[in-house]
């Protein structure tokens, strides 16, 4: 699979395909060919697509991180996770979760981080710096099918929380539209007012008239 190139899955001729649950898109990032070969099958296994790329600043690029505006023809795609190993020449996995991390527009994109070194403060670092998870290789398929139903959970979990909201939006826009301004309400309170005479008015009124009896 070329570097960079998005794996897609097909329909079956003459069938239909049910989709029981959105495809993520995964972009992972590793030094080492073989484990990429190996993180990507793992992913293409879990019925995600997978985009590989061999470096951290390959990554940016792709991601139109870089400053180079025109760099990455694929970066309008949405990606729902990045798998990066941790110690690659140049940009580090850690390098990368920071970048990540400061950047407004993918932020809230999950990152995991994959390291064949079980070291604590590494892995402490990386959790602390807003990493979603740290995998020790090789990384298994249940390690994938984890991170994938969490990822999947959280998303539906955001939609849940957007329709709620939504929602909510569209009641208060309903309650607004129905109910009279506070201005014509106290107006007309205004005009009641002054059509209706007033206990101090009419007390005037009969005294006067008694007056002439």
């Amino acid at each position: 699979m070329a570097v960079g190139e998005v794996m897609r899955m097909e329909i079956p001729a003459g069938g239909d395909m049910s989709v029981t649950s959105p495809e993520l898109h995964v972009l992972a990032v590793d030094d080492s060919i073989v484990d990429r070969k190996v993180i990507e099958r793992l992913l293409r296994i879990s019925a995600c697509k997978v985009t590989t790329v061999e470096s951290g600043a390959r990554a940016l690029q792709y991601l139109g991180l870089d400053g180079d505006k025109g760099a990455s023809g694929l970066k309008d795609l949405k990606v729902n996770l990045i798998v990066t190993d941790y110690s690659m020449p140049g940009l580090t996995g850690y390098d990368l979760l920071k970048k990540i991390k400061e950047s407004s527009v993918f932020r809230e994109i999950p990152v995991v981080i994959m390291s064949s070194e079980n070291i604590l403060p590494r892995i402490e670092q990386c959790l602390r710096e807003g990493a979603e998870d740290f995998l020790l290789k090789p990384v298994k398929l249940a390690d994938v099918k984890r991170i994938k139903e969490l990822i999947m959970r959280n998303e539906a979990e955001d939609c849940k929380t957007l329709s709620h909201s939504n929602k909510r939006k569209f009641a208060e826009y309903i309650d607004d539209a129905s109910s009279p301004s506070p201005s014509s309400s106290s107006t007309h309170d205004e005009s009641a007012a002054k059509d209706f005479p007033s206990s101090k008015r009419m007390k005037s009124e009969d005294e006067k008239f008694s007056s002439l009896l």
